[in-house]
């Protein structure tokens, strides 16, 4: 046991993990990898079934005139965070519980996940969300073509400039958070206060929603966009599907970044090792 001040509150000795390797095709060999794929996939089928009938639900009661009555801007978003906060809770001892490529690319780059299990999240998490879309399209064929499926696009009145910042500074919201949330640092320093990690990972959707519904829908997970899209399989869905694909990605790299270079310090670990063998 250690303190950082004298008088503070004791705390755990951390150490960091090993970086996963880039390749690791002993994965491939184990239950527990397909088992962490499937989860994804699960996961990712829920939270666009439950959050897509949502986003329908709330159109459909404003065009009728009767959004007083429903869930409300508030409602969806609450939606959208409330999924993750359970989904992730659900999964995180099984698959980390990513549900979002653009998480999984961030946590890639910090070298949280092999680029084996990379690529197979993003495409579990991308059929995941095909096939959860393909269940509300199913049951509600009518409404879902009436109300654009729940489809991520640019809304009327912004530029494209406009939706991809949406797009990046959103994203990064979420991924940071996530890193801070899952930090193991953090987890030993502050093992006297417990933390709940989904939720404020929920919280971080939650409140992204809020502001970014009115530019683009809120993408900031290119599975929930690109699943939407195919199903929907409208031009205007089509139209600006890059934004949901290239803001998230460049803002889970910027999260990565400044988690493990700034907040974690390791250029400043870097640098100083230089100078004390510089000095010598």
């Amino acid at each position: 046991m250690a303190t950082d001040l004298e008088g503070a509150a004791p705390h755990k000795d951390y150490h960091d993990p090993p970086p996963a390797p880039l390749f690791d095709t002993a994965e491939l060999r184990k239950w527990s990898f397909h088992r962490a794929v499937i989860a994804e996939f699960v996961a990712t089928l829920l939270f666009l079934y439950i959050t897509v009938l949502t986003v329908i639900g709330y159109k459909s009661q404003t065009h009728n005139g009767t959004a007083c009555d429903g869930v409300g801007l508030l409602g969806v978003a609450w939606a959208f965070g409330g999924m993750i906060f359970v989904l992730v809770y659900c999964t995180a001892g099984i698959s980390g519980g990513h549900i979002n490529p653009a998480v999984t690319f961030g946590l890639f780059l910090a070298r949280k996940v092999s680029l084996i299990r990379a690529i197979m999240y993003v495409l579990a998490q991308c059929l995941g969300a095909i096939c959860g879309c393909g269940l509300v399209k199913a049951f509600q064929k009518a409404y879902y073509n009436r109300y654009q499926g729940g489809a991520n696009m640019l809304s009327s009145g912004y530029s494209k400039g406009t939706g991809l910042g949406a797009e990046i500074i959103g994203t990064f919201v979420l991924v940071y958070t996530v890193f801070s949330a899952t930090d193991p640092k953090r987890n030993a320093r502050d093992s006297y206060v417990p933390v709940l990690a989904p939720l404020p990972i929920g919280f971080a959707v939650f409140m992204v929603h809020l502001a970014t519904i009115p530019i683009t829908g809120t993408g900031i997970n290119p599975a929930r966009s690109f699943g939407a899209a195919v199903m929907y399989n409208n031009e205007k869905a089509w139209d600006d599907h890059w934004i949901f694909w290239v803001g998230p990605f460049i803002g889970a790299a910027i999260a990565a970044f400044y988690h493990q270079f700034v907040l974690r310090a390791q250029a400043a670990k870097a640098l100083g090792s230089f100078r004390s063998h510089s000095n010598l």
